[in-house]
Order: structure tokens, then sequence, then C-alpha cells
């Protein structure tokens, strides 16, 4: 199993960047690797946390899987968790966070995965932070691409 804990700060709104990344449907628009996005089983409880499946189909090179996860979006502590439904990993497991700090908002993003091929997971693990890594830089250029620096 694979732990894995990144923060940084980003000079954007906390708002803007938790609704870019809650904005699970739109990643197909920007994050190269998944190539098709579908959600469904939509449903927002009475204080607002709203939460959706979704299948995630992911390509890289010659591998692509599919899996699905659980993605539940809580709009007053801005967070986002997703958690495995289906698909190739033992488990799969995050969180999303934005709490406004001076000069910015500290994003936090922890992930726990586990993939069920010990081979592909060993893989994995070599690349794991510097995916993670490459992960926050897209969602960083995506922010600077549509909003102003605070």
């Amino acid at each position: 199993m694979t732990q894995f804990r990144l923060e940084r700060v980003l000079p954007y709104d906390a708002a803007q960047l938790y609704d870019l990344v809650s904005d699970v449907e739109r990643y197909p628009d920007f994050i190269q690797w998944i190539t098709k996005l579908r959600a469904y089983n939509r449903e927002t409880l009475p204080d607002g946390v709203s939460r959706f499946d979704a299948d995630v189909n992911v390509g890289f090179k010659m591998l692509s899987e599919k899996f699905s996860t659980r993605v539940t979006r809580h709009p007053l502590n801005k967070t986002v968790d997703f958690a495995l439904i289906r698909g190739p990993f033992r488990k799969l497991a995050g969180r999303w966070s934005f709490v406004v700090v001076d000069g910015g908002t500290q994003v936090a993003f922890d992930m726990d995965v586990e993939i069920k091929n010990p081979i592909l997971d060993a893989v994995f693990k070599a690349n794991f932070k510097l995916a993670v890594s490459k992960l926050l830089a897209i969602f960083e250029a995506r922010a600077a691409s549509l909003y102003p620096k605070l």
C-alpha cells in the first residue's frame, strides 16, 4: 500500500480551486491520461454535500484501464473525497482540501492506493511521487489559465 500527502500553497482563491477540482467531468479536457469520464448516480444531501459515481478511463502509452470511484464534494469545508467502487486497485481513496492562507490557498492532496497486480503495483510505487506531483502541476496550470492570481 502506498500513502502519500502533497501540500502546496497556490496564489489562487480557495473557492475557485475547490470548483476546479470538484468539476470532475472536465478532467478529460486538461488531464491527458484521462481519456473518458462518466458521472452518474448523482445526489445532493440537505447539508449541501453532493456525491456521485464516476467511471474513469485512463491511458498511458500502451496501458489502459477503467475504474469507478465515488466522489463526495463538501462545499462548506472545501474538500473533495474519492473512494474506489471497482477497478484494478485493491485500495484507492483520497482527499483534496483547500484552506485559505496568507498569499492564497493551501492545497493538500492525500492518497492511499494499492494495485491488485503486484508487478503493476511495483511499477506504480516507483513512479508514484512523480505522478502525484505532475497531477498537482496540471491542476496548477489549469488554475493559471482560468483564474487571476491573488
